[in-house]
């Protein structure tokens, strides 16, 4: 996508989403755009970022039906992390969080190692707010291969053998209704490879093609512990 298109389409986002695109622009690689989706509950209520707990982890679907991310609100501010890196060489820049105080932040919840992600059955990777004998807390952690990622840094690599950071989610937050919407992705995204590695689990969970079918525009926001069974702990 030209540079000069890609601010076309981005005129009339929120400032906290231009900012991101502008950043990501100047470091050469500019984000992904994919539907325009509001974070909703599960009786379809637009989620207020003053609703949501601090250090809980929670999964939305997007940008495709199969694909999970994280929601968190960090409880310190996530300020810009500056150029990142993608493993194929690229550079863009991550420009923090959103929402009051700026600690509302969103990535892709597949890890960038082995694809491990959150199924209905078990999580193998999540939010850990508290250290543990393996990791520090406030990170993200993977325990199926302990790569382990820095939400406030834009899931930048801490640890482990993870090529790259998690691909973060392009939020736009509306100040005046207290509204999240994920507008695209930004960093590498593992989806095609994702499909290709779970082709057959993904067709029998959700039928056919339908994993790789777009959100539309809502997507209902859980928070991990309800979405499934059992999370792993490292």
């Amino acid at each position: 996508m030209e540079r000069r298109d890609f601010l076309a389409v981005c005129a009339g986002v929120s400032s906290a989403a231009a900012l991101a695109a502008a950043g990501a622009a100047r470091a050469g690689v500019a984000p992904r755009l994919h539907a325009r989706t509001r974070l909703v509950d599960a009786r379809g209520t637009p989620v207020r970022v003053a609703s949501l707990k601090a250090g809980t982890n929670y999964v939305f679907q997007y940008p495709y039906a199969a694909t999970p991310c994280f929601l968190l609100r960090l409880v310190a501010p996530a300020a810009s992390a500056g150029a990142l890196r993608r493993e194929d060489g690229g550079v863009y820049d991550w420009a923090g969080g959103v929402g009051p105080g700026r600690t509302v932040v969103a990535f892709s919840a597949i890890c960038a190692h082995k694809l491990a992600y959150p199924t209905r059955e078990v999580s193998f990777i999540r939010y850990q707010h508290e250290a543990s004998s393996t990791s520090a807390g406030r990170v993200i952690h993977c325990c199926a291969d302990h790569s382990v990622y820095d939400p406030a840094a834009g899931a930048r690599v801490v640890s482990g053998p993870a090529p790259q950071p998690l691909a973060a989610i392009v939020l736009e937050w509306d100040a005046k209704r207290d509204e999240l919407h994920a507008l695209g992705t930004l960093g590498a995204e593992p989806f095609e490879a994702f499909f290709a590695k779970y082709e057959f689990r993904l067709a029998t969970e959700y039928g056919g093609a339908k994993a790789r079918a777009s959100v539309g525009p809502a997507t209902v926001v859980r928070e991990l512990a309800d979405y499934c069974r059992n999370t792993i702990q490292c």
